[in-house]
């Protein structure tokens, strides 16, 4: 009943800008937070930036100052606004959404995205 659809994602050089979305779709009550991860093969998953439905914002201290996230409570969507990319930023994006409450689900659960490629050069 809940799915999270990406976009955005593809090639840009260091020190351009991406903006990655991320649309959470069902029947949806309620949000409690979204956010992004990202994954480099070899390492382990890492946390990007979350946002609360409040709107107080969490993120990784490599990216702090460059990326924002902003976030649409009423269409349940999520962004990362990706500025001063390194080639360090290079990997696959997910979008992930907390405690959701969606009909036709017991109780609260989190989903997650697909995974959008990001890919900076040098």
């Amino acid at each position: 009943q809940v799915q999270l659809v990406e976009s955005g994602g593809g090639l840009v050089q260091a020190g351009g800008s991406l903006r990655l979305s991320c649309v959470a779709s069902g029947s949806i009550f309620s949000i409690n937070a979204m956010g992004w991860y990202r994954h480099v093969p070899g390492k382990q998953r890492e946390l990007v930036a979350t946002i609360s439905s409040g709107g107080m914002t969490n993120y990784a201290d490599s990216v702090k100052g460059r990326f924002t996230i902003p976030r649409d409570n009423a269409k349940n969507t999520e962004y990362l606004q990706m500025n001063s990319l390194k080639p360090e930023d290079t990997a696959v994006y997910y979008c992930n959404a907390k405690g959701v409450l969606a009909k036709g689900v017991l109780g609260r659960h989190d989903y997650w995205g697909q995974g959008t490629q990001v890919t900076v050069s040098s």
